[in-house]
């Protein structure tokens, strides 16, 4: 299953690659505030979905365009697929998109392949035999203080976010770190923090195709992930915070108070800490227009 997924992959990412070639001729829709669709996102999923339901016509298929139209809606075994994940940075030429493609078996992801088509890089892992970079066994950085650690983020761009609390769990993490970054594609940032490039991960708004294939690659590769409080069952309430495990429980201790699932003592304390910053600051602003 491993291997199909792999060649699913590869196929989606040279359809990929020849178009990027050509920018400029690809075809975009814009289905809601700075969210893109191209027509390289629509044939790149069908390849993928082509190649699993040739080698697995009873397995189910979840697709980030597509839905669950295809293959069979009632099977344990269901794919869970990003055709091209970091669209607006392939539209603008920004070589940092991918392709994820994972397999969830009663529940759980089994299987999962992150494929980077530009630098031809691919991560892979299977549920208890390791995370591997081009054949390369990769495991989560050892850092164990934050105050090293580069640290990677996804900024809110979908109608309904809300940016100033965004800007207050920034600011928590940037005065604490060695640096912050967003590149734009959450199942390659994944895969990063389970490559050990960086220390850890988070963001709100994400779907499961954008996180399915890269959980497994970082809990395999030893580290940690779950939601803005810790918990293990994330992948559908749109938080997510991956670290290696000396870094993970640092990182909760921050942003656990910013998540939607905060005790209301927690919530309370952020109003009252953006009361005593002043209403000038972001986390004031943060704390007192959050729906907490």
């Amino acid at each position: 299953m491993l291997n199909v997924a792999v060649r699913a992959a590869r196929a989606a990412g040279a359809i990929i690659n020849r178009a990027a070639l050509d920018i400029e001729s690809v075809r975009i829709k814009q289905k809601q505030v700075n969210d893109f669709v191209t027509e390289v996102d629509a044939a790149a999923e069908k390849a993928i979905i082509d190649i699993l339901l040739e080698a697995y016509p009873n397995h189910g298929i979840w697709a980030e365009e597509s839905g669950r139209e295809l293959g069979n809606k009632f099977s344990d075994h269901i794919w869970i697929i990003d055709p091209l994940d970091g669209t607006t940075n392939f539209i603008h030429g920004f070589p940092v998109y991918c392709v994820s493609i994972a397999l969830q078996i009663k529940g759980k992801v089994d299987h999962a392949v992150v494929f980077d088509p530009t630098r031809n890089d691919l991560f892979y892992a299977t549920r208890g035999r390791g995370a591997y970079l081009n054949d390369r066994r990769i495991r989560v950085s050892k850092r164990d203080s934050l105050g090293q650690c580069l640290i990677s983020t996804g900024f809110p761009f979908r109608p309904g976010d809300h940016f100033p609390t965004y800007l207050a769990m920034m600011s928590d993490i940037m005065t604490r770190t060695a640096g912050l970054r967003r590149p734009g594609a959450a199942a390659l940032d994944l895969a990063y923090v389970a490559a050990g490039f960086t220390d850890g991960f988070f963001e709100t708004g994400l779907m499961p195709w954008d996180m399915a294939a890269g959980s497994l690659l970082v809990t395999e590769a030893g580290g940690l992930i779950g939601n803005f409080t810790g918990e293990a069952d994330y992948l559908e309430q749109k938080e997510c915070l991956a670290a290696n495990p000396k870094v993970y429980g640092q990182m909760v201790s921050l942003l656990g108070k910013y998540s939607k699932f905060a005790s209301a003592g927690e919530k309370a304390a952020v109003r009252q800490a953006g009361t005593l910053k002043g209403s000038g600051s972001a986390a004031a602003e943060a704390a007192e227009d959050a729906p907490l």
